[in-house]
């Protein structure tokens, strides 16, 4: 138990996103402060838990969505968001999911909750994430269906370029990707996006309560 008598919990795994920015996405290379490329940005952030707990609660192996809208610059606030947890998920495991990846339970998503006006619920689904290396892809039927690829590096043969030291709650250091298509239709954010010019990112996460 954590001191304020809260599950202590530990989540590690994978994440990649795809936003509606055209790569590369301005926000977390000026703190949030740089103005989305389109006006606005709507996001797609998707998690595979490779090793987790919430308390006695184990999450390994379940997927989490965590897909949103910022009407503008992101260090203004007003964002929509809204998660897909796994539809595999015990009530339990749903309930931890939730916690964790909200925000609720502390940790780094917990440091976006000033920013968010409005939390537009949780829904269950059926989550395909698959990936490694530099592609990354997950499908959630009638939800969410995105894909990226890395943009290679110039100097190191089959990995990607990365920024380092953001203030991103996946990871400080982000892979950048170019996503070769966004398809999104939850919550009442619609977005259909296959120029393949739009931004990714991907990287490793580790969090934890403590």
């Amino acid at each position: 138990m954590t001191a304020s008598g809260a599950p202590s919990w530990q989540a590690k795994g994978r994440y990649f996103e795809t936003c509606s920015c055209d790569y590369l996405c301005p926000c977390p290379t000026s703190n949030l402060a740089a103005k989305p490329t389109e006006g606005d940005c709507t996001f797609a952030f998707a998690f595979h838990v490779d090793e987790g707990q919430h308390g006695s609660t184990k999450l390994d192996g379940l997927n989490v969505a965590a897909v949103g809208r910022a009407p503008g610059e992101m260090i203004n606030g007003n964002w929509s968001v809204g998660l897909v947890t796994d539809e595999r998920a015990s009530k339990e495991q749903q309930e931890a999911l939730v916690a964790i990846f909200s925000g609720q339970a502390g940790g780094p998503m917990a440091a976006l909750s000033g920013l968010i006006t409005n939390f537009l619920g949780v829904e269950a689904k059926p989550i395909e994430f698959k990936g490694e290396g530099m592609k990354w892809s997950v499908s959630i039927p009638g939800v969410l269906d995105q894909a990226v690829e890395g943009v290679p590096s110039p100097v190191k043969e089959g990995d990607a370029l990365y920024i380092d030291n953001t203030l991103h709650p996946a990871n400080p250091r982000l892979a950048l990707a170019k996503a070769t298509h966004s398809r999104l239709s939850v919550f009442g954010l619609n977005w259909n996006e296959t120029s393949g010019t739009n931004n990714g990112h991907f990287a490793p996460f580790s969090w934890s309560s403590a």
